[in-house]
């Protein structure tokens, strides 16, 4: 057994998923650290964009050894299914495979919960441990890291109380794909476009026809066609998994060449903001939003079109990569994780795996139950082989031909 790495200050930046989750191992070792979450988001919640999350092996291991929130979290999709134009399901394509489904709020509530005791209409009824508190800063944009002696200098700017600057013996930059961490210690390493978006929304299921709640209920379901695809699952609505209540989550991938006026109409909010990667709910200009929906009526099946045109509230994801080669910098005292390390495209449904992998890895590692050096190689082994994996299948899915294509 390898002996346990202690550390006593630690500072995570980013406050989503993974930030959370590493901070939430690092709370229950055995001789906790002190724990600093340096999010830049100004508001004290992140917004819940309504996304669905496929909550792969490596997130339910997490939630079950750390989170442990005593009730069911995610919807079952019991098959995997490929649709027709006309709406028919392709036979041929139904796999009986069941995933889990659930909510990027869901696990964020919780998660929040956890780490520092936000309370939410999400874990009503859950039971607190004796597991002690991170400190959760919202409004915090780090501008410096520099290696010291006693461990990483982080300065950051907050926005209510200006400059501040700590030294810590770790910091872990977990704050995505446009990671401010990695920009400032290894630069040439850039979240790029690829070429498509992904446009997302959810509608209530008791708003769906008969029809398409028999099409979509518990299956998996998905729509080919030439530089498009668009799948859906039913996901959990505000903390409930029961029927009746739940969301149907799609999300449909359109090509928009890169500086092409399309896609800057596309990502042009109502205010005239130009945004770079996530175009927000209730921003997308109505007139943008009615062709989309007068498309989806043209080129989708019709349950999808269906689901399409009864959104409420749709947003736009630019799809990008981003990978470093390397996880730890000066000497150790910082690491990358999640999509820090490595942007995977949506196609492989493993964000949310990959941070639940990197933080169940650490919490190994810090326990002594391995090294590390295998901890090292196993996050970079996830992180590459789960992106490169990314890039196949959405330049298939969006400049190739799916073998069913409807």
């Amino acid at each position: 057994m390898s002996t346990s790495q202690q550390y006593k200050n630690v500072i995570i930046v980013g406050g989503s998923l993974a930030g959370l989750m590493h901070a939430l191992t690092l709370l229950s070792l055995p001789s906790p650290p002190k724990v600093l979450i340096l999010e830049r988001s100004p508001t004290a919640l992140l917004h819940n964009q309504g996304a669905g999350v496929v909550a792969g092996n490596e997130t339910q291991a997490f939630f079950n050894q750390y989170v442990r929130p005593g009730r069911e979290i995610a919807i079952t999709s019991t098959q995997r299914q490929y649709l027709k134009h006309t709406g028919d399901v392709i036979a041929e394509s139904v796999d009986k495979r069941q995933q889990r489904m659930t909510s990027w709020d869901l696990l964020y509530h919780l998660l929040r919960w956890r780490v520092e005791g936000l309370d939410s209409p999400y874990v009503k009824g859950l039971e607190s441990d004796d597991r002690p508190r991170a400190t959760y800063e919202n409004g915090c944009t780090v501008i410096d890291i520099q290696d010291t002696p006693d461990g990483v200098k982080v300065t950051w700017t907050h926005k209510d109380k200006g400059e501040q600057t700590t030294t810590a013996d770790l910091l872990i930059g977990a704050d995505g794909g446009s990671s401010t961490v990695r920009r400032l210690l290894k630069p040439d390493v850039q979240r790029k476009y690829v070429g498509y978006v992904g446009w997302r929304g959810t509608v209530p299921e008791t708003e769906l026809s008969p029809s398409a709640r028999e099409t979509f209920t518990e299956k998996f379901t998905f729509y080919h066609t030439q530089c498009i695809q668009i799948l859906g699952y039913l996901i959990p609505h505000e903390g409930t998994t029961e029927p009746g209540s739940r969301l149907f989550n799609w999300v449909w991938y359109n090509n928009y060449k890169e500086g092409s006026p399309e896609l800057e109409e596309l990502m042009t909010d109502i205010h005239g903001k130009r945004h770079a990667i996530t175009l927000p709910v209730d921003t997308i200009k109505p007139a943008v939003w009615e062709k989309q929906k007068i498309y989806a009526a043209k080129i989708l099946p019709p349950q999808f079109a269906e689901a399409v045109s009864k959104t409420a509230h749709p947003f736009v994801q630019a799809i990008t990569d981003n990978v470093s080669d390397q996880n730890k910098f000066l000497g150790g005292k910082v690491l990358l994780v999640g999509d820090a390390l490595a942007g995977f495209r949506p196609h492989t449904a493993a964000s949310t795996s990959q941070a639940a992998h990197d933080a169940l890895e650490m919490g190994r590692w810090l326990k002594g139950e391995t090294g590390r050096e295998e901890y090292d190689a196993s996050v970079l082994e996830f992180a590459k082989r789960v992106q490169r994996s990314g890039v196949e299948m959405g330049e298939r899915s969006q400049y190739g031909k799916h073998p069913f294509a409807g």
